[in-house]
């Protein structure tokens, strides 16, 4: 496991990790390296977040999921970067990527008996009562919704997979924070009716 980088001037500067992603496009030495220090504090808030709401019998690490998302960012060598916003939006489907994998081979080891619960909102964990859904199931409806809506699709991704705010996710699909709120308490609905029939979620 790589150590924790330092913090840095760039640190969660939206115009210097737009440069430097600008500058990892054009090949320029040293970008991919800059740009590891200047996101890595970001991904990890970002990865708490997003792990808080899962399943208490997976045992990955904020840190295991910054490295091994990043892996899959650098990776992506037909993606042409537009900013930081752009990074992290498609940060949150390599995270949702990597949860939904493992609850796959979490399900496949217990063979069937393993439905991994989560909460569907904003909270840290979800208390009694409140709704919980299944994270196949809702990677299904999503894969669903998106046929229908992407927008709506992509909103519910980068705010529940990667813990987005609404102003990044705004800025991220080029829109207003409106409608990103507007499209967040729709796509909710939408899921609900999609996952109540099927016994993994109830609305309340």
């Amino acid at each position: 496991m790589a150590p924790r980088p330092p913090v840095t001037a760039e640190m969660n500067n939206p115009e210097d990790i737009t440069r430097i992603l600008q500058d990892w496009g054009e090949g320029r030495s040293g970008a991919q390296e800059r740009l590891f220090l200047a996101v890595y504090d970001e991904l990890r808030r970002v990865a708490r977040k997003c792990l808080r709401r899962e399943s208490p019998d997976q045992n990955l690490q904020p840190t295991e999921l910054v490295h091994e998302a990043y892996m899959r960012l650098v990776d992506q060598t037909r993606v042409t970067w537009q900013n930081r916003a752009h990074f992290f939006g498609i940060a949150a489907q390599q995270m949702r990527r990597i949860l939904v994998d493992r609850a796959r081979a979490r399900k496949a080891d217990k063979r069937g008996g393993d439905i991994s619960l989560l909460a569907f909102d904003e909270s840290h964990a979800a208390p009694q009562g409140q709704a919980q859904v299944d994270l196949l199931a809702l990677d299904e409806a999503l894969e669903r919704l998106a046929k229908v809506d992407e927008r709506k699709a992509r909103v519910v991704e980068m705010r529940f997979f990667a813990g987005l705010k609404e102003e990044e996710i705004a800025e991220c699909l080029n829109v207003s924070t409106k409608t990103v709120e507007r499209d967040w308490q729709m796509a909710k609905l939408w899921l609900y009716r999609e996952l109540v029939p099927s016994g993994v979620g109830e609305s309340r």
